[in-house]
């Protein structure tokens, strides 16, 4: 029996965001599919990110992926009706929908995430921004192969980046991202890398995120490797996205990562020399 999620409905549009402005330069019918997978993306990661108990995220979570299957059959609940459409249209996958409710998944576990494994890092990165990329990919009208290359390769750049970016935020909830394998090569006592706080704070944490760093601009340089041989129609968002990140993250290792980290982001201005500089020009 299909168990609806329990949401009154998908959220808007991301409103003053790199991704909105990226999406914006795509074609009607591309960028409306991308505003779809975006909203479905956000809600199960509100969902995910909770104040519910970990089983009740959880089980919300499999209600969204019991409302995936229903799309493929023919038989969309109200709220994933426009999302629909665009699977039909773009013939995105399945498994990539669920890839990313997987990805989710681990966001809504008993104990949150603390210095992961590297391998599980990158099946997290996989789950929560591959998984996108390769659905992204389809609607941008890439060949296969390099589209699931850049997926790869982009996805995770950007998900590095976000995990430098978010160090504080996400260890005020419990959770550290970076991997256990880094933390130990920096010098991070045993002890310490249980708790997310302490790994926040630990004087050694800035050579773990400069590796980490190092690990995405990898990443990125592959990403471009991919977008400089395809044409530039199908690849002006990805290349977008990708400035806009690799931007920022140059602006995080500027400023350093010893605690007390300033917040950093990009402003309007900054984001719009991007647009110019990678898109228009």
């Amino acid at each position: 029996m299909l168990t609806q999620p329990q949401t009154p409905g998908l959220p808007q549009q991301p409103s003053g965001s790199s991704f909105r402005m990226a999406m914006q330069i795509l074609p009607a019918r591309q960028r409306d599919a991308m505003f779809a997978i975006y909203a479905f993306c956000r809600a199960v990661d509100d969902v995910a990110d909770g104040t519910g108990s970990a089983p009740d995220r959880r089980a919300a979570l499999e209600g969204w992926r019991d409302a995936v299957d229903a799309c493929y059959v023919g038989a969309a609940p109200p709220q994933l009706d426009p999302l629909a459409r665009h699977i039909a249209a773009f013939d995105l996958a399945r498994a990539d929908f669920h890839a990313v409710i997987d990805g989710m998944l681990m966001d809504a576990q008993d104990r949150p995430i603390c210095a992961p494994p590297a391998d599980t890092l990158d099946l997290y990165c996989d789950r929560v921004a591959g998984a996108v990329g390769r659905l992204s990919v389809r609607v941008f009208g890439m060949p296969p192969d390099d589209g699931v290359l850049l997926a790869h390769h982009l996805g995770r750049a950007l998900q590095l980046t976000n995990i430098l970016r978010d160090i504080d935020e996400d260890a005020a909830i419990g959770r550290a991202y970076l991997p256990r394998e880094l933390l130990d090569a920096a010098g991070l006592e045993p002890q310490a890398c249980g708790e997310a706080g302490a790994i926040a704070a630990h004087p050694a944490l800035p050579l773990a995120c400069t590796r980490l760093a190092d690990q995405a601009q990898r990443h990125y340089a592959k990403a471009g490797i991919v977008l400089r041989r395809n044409s530039r129609p199908c690849t002006r968002a990805p290349r977008l996205m990708g400035a806009v990140y690799q931007a920022l993250l140059a602006r995080l290792a500027a400023r350093g990562w010893r605690s007390p980290r300033a917040a950093v982001k990009l402003g309007r201005a900054e984001r719009i020399g991007i647009l110019l500089r990678h898109v228009v020009l």
